[in-house]
């Protein structure tokens, strides 16, 4: 019995911070404001264009970073770890200090290198003469592809490497000493240790990328709208709160069937 009462305030906290606003969303998205029936609102949100160009647009911004994250963050984690080159320490735990960064900071490093006015544009203009300057993607949706893979990379280099750190270099020893050419050693021998590491930055980023607001708002891509962006204009542009909730509850659904789909396929590859 003491140690069930030692798990009362830590239960009742997260009923207080999180169980209760979630519940009082999904009781507004079934409370329309018209005093219809519980699912009008899932019902017209459903059938309107821009719940589906979001939903479509979120989807494929979060696949295309999970990709993009996954092959630059497994290249660059090979390199850390196993190409010696001088303060590899160093970038190593600047990646454990990159995590705790805010991501529009990353989007407005983005843009004054990016940017309408930024470096790049400005030494082109200064170059050429030209009146404007050729970058002008950042507000496209493969601006906000770059600005999420260049923020969530790390996220999925840092399993990587501490996958890496505990891979035994003797076989990586006996394989090149049998003849085997580094890309059969990454392979055979390095692919098969980084899976599980490789599966777990991967889903992380993936549910963070479904969920994410600022890059899409600083980078001002103002024709790329996805969930989590539906919600606010919803909310706060359009105060159409059953709506929002609708759209909010959609994307918490997401996220969660995806963290348990991620949850069964690792304990059954034994991850």
């Amino acid at each position: 019995m003491p140690g069930r009462l030692w798990s009362v305030p830590p239960v009742a906290v997260l009923a207080l911070v999180f169980l209760y606003p979630l519940a009082l969303v999904v009781q507004q998205s079934l409370t329309p404001d018209n005093g219809g029936g519980a699912f009008d609102a899932y019902a017209s949100v459903f059938r309107s264009h821009a719940f589906r160009e979001a939903l479509g647009t979120t989807v494929w911004l979060a696949a295309g970073a999970t990709a993009g994250c996954l092959v630059l963050g497994f290249a660059l984690a090979l390199v850390i770890a196993f190409v010696p080159f001088p303060g590899a320490r160093a970038v190593a735990k600047f990646i454990d200090v990159f995590l705790s960064f805010p991501s529009f900071l990353i989007t407005l490093a983005l843009l004054f290198i990016y940017g309408t006015v930024g470096m790049a544009n400005g030494v082109w203009t200064a170059v050429t003469g030209a009146a404007d300057g050729p970058f002008h993607f950042l507000t496209t949706p493969w601006g906000v592809l770059l600005a999420e893979i260049t923020y969530f990379t790390p996220f999925v280099m840092r399993p990587l490497l501490a996958a890496f750190s505990q891979l035994e270099t003797a076989q990586l020893e006996v394989a090149s000493s049998l003849g085997a050419k580094p890309a059969l050693i990454i392979r055979r021998v390095i692919l098969p240790e980084a899976l599980p590491a490789l599966a777990a930055g991967g889903s992380l980023v993936l549910v963070m990328c479904l969920n994410e607001f600022g890059i899409v708002l600083f980078t001002g891509a103002k024709d790329v709208t996805t969930l989590p962006m539906l919600v606010y204009g919803k909310a706060i542009l359009e105060s159409d709160y059953p709506a929002a909730c609708v759209v909010a509850v959609v994307n918490i659904a997401m996220s969660v069937g995806l963290f348990g789909l991620y949850r069964v396929v690792s304990k059954r590859a034994g991850a």
